[in-house]
């Protein structure tokens, strides 16, 4: 009997995405410092709608509320989105007061 052969390109994220609206500075050695937009955030990473030019293996460092420095790598690029993995998992308390201040508010 024929075996599935794996899609390497199916996303097998690792935890579910939240929603955000939060502006912030990537400063970057190879691109200097950008604004960047964060549309959707996770524990290990975070999606940017407004790539200002960043390329798959750059290295950002930006500031985050209730995180504060942390870098992150990209892992994706396509047209104007990019996929960023942060270097260390964000600690639940912290990641949950992040959301507090990064989530779109319901009206």
């Amino acid at each position: 009997m024929a075996q599935a052969v794996p899609n390497p390109d199916l996303d097998f994220r690792i935890a579910a995405r939240r929603r955000a609206n939060h502006t912030v500075i990537a400063e970057s050695k190879l691109r200097g410092d950008q604004p960047i937009h964060i549309v959707n955030i996770s524990a290990h990473g975070f999606m940017i709608d407004d790539n200002p030019g960043f390329e798959r293996g750059d290295r950002v460092e930006l500031r985050l509320p209730e995180i504060g420095r942390i870098e992150a790598l990209v892992i994706w690029t396509s047209d104007k989105r990019a996929g960023f993995q942060f270097e260390r998992v964000l600690r639940l308390p912290n990641f949950l007061g992040l959301l507090e201040v990064i989530s779109p508010k319901l009206r």
